[in-house]
């Protein structure tokens, strides 16, 4: 039984840990003190890091973990991060012998360029639960950092690929703020709706709004939804001509920039 737990990191940040009450995995550990309390309280083992790009708020705590428990660090093969041990891309598998664990890797750049995702099949009964970073959030995506436009709405579109009840942990908690923006972009979508007022319950008990699921971006995240005919409309007030899928998505990624 995989236990799949978000660590709260810095301001908004998301450390998720996976384990099964003996050993721990953790997922872009920005800093270490959480991790060490959060290990510490649980009486668990670190068996492993998985990071999944280079920024300081997703690695800054790597190195002391690894070099304090001893366990491997998977990182993205085309990024220069201190202390990783494997360098991972596009199929390779991440084997976690402790906790009988595989998982596969998915190249996704756009937010930076050697952005990965790592994969888990059959987690507790579910068909999937992914860990993309800072690549697709709660009814938002990342920023374009190094990579271009073009990357990230395709890096995007590979994830809607996966089967609609793969669960979606991403790296921070952004989707109140991300679903205000939506709405700007597709008032009248009805589950968009019900989703605000379902993540406004769940922040105002103290809880996560994550995992999301594929099925939930696909119906509620305007970046999956560039071929809808409101999104496109709300896009020719600021100044949209090209009702390509593409254009759309470049156009509204930079007006959320300063949304």
């Amino acid at each position: 039984m995989i236990n799949i737990i978000p660590i709260p990191a810095f301001k908004d940040n998301y450390i998720w840990a996976l384990h099964d009450r003996q050993h721990a995995v953790v997922v872009d550990p920005g800093d270490a003190a959480p991790v060490r309390a959060w290990l510490d309280a649980h009486k668990l083992k670190l068996a492993a890091i998985l990071c999944t790009h280079h920024h300081h708020d997703h690695v800054g705590g790597i190195c002391e973990l690894a070099q304090l428990y001893n366990v491997p660090v998977y990182g993205p093969l085309h990024e220069n991060i201190p202390c990783i041990s494997h360098a991972v891309g596009q199929d390779d598998e991440v084997e976690i012998a402790e906790l009988d664990l595989q998982l596969s890797v998915l190249d996704i750049p756009g937010h930076t360029h050697g952005h990965i995702a790592y994969l888990i099949w059959g987690v507790n009964g579910n068909a999937g639960a992914v860990f993309c970073g800072d690549t697709l959030f709660g009814c938002g995506c990342g920023r374009l950092f190094e990579g271009t436009a073009t990357q990230l709405h395709h890096s995007l579109q590979r994830l809607a690929q996966l089967p609609d009840d793969t669960l979606i942990y991403c790296a921070h908690e952004y989707t109140e703020a991300n679903i205000r923006f939506a709405l700007a972009c597709e008032p009248g979508n009805a589950q968009l709706k019900q989703r605000q007022a379902n993540a406004h319950a769940l922040r105002t008990a103290g809880q996560p709004t994550l995992p999301s699921t594929i099925a939930l971006e696909k119906a509620t995240n305007p970046f999956l939804r560039c071929a809808e005919p409101e999104i496109i409309r709300a896009l020719h007030l600021h100044g949209l001509t090209d009702n390509t899928e593409l254009a759309v998505f470049t156009a509204m990624r930079e007006w959320k920039n300063h949304f």
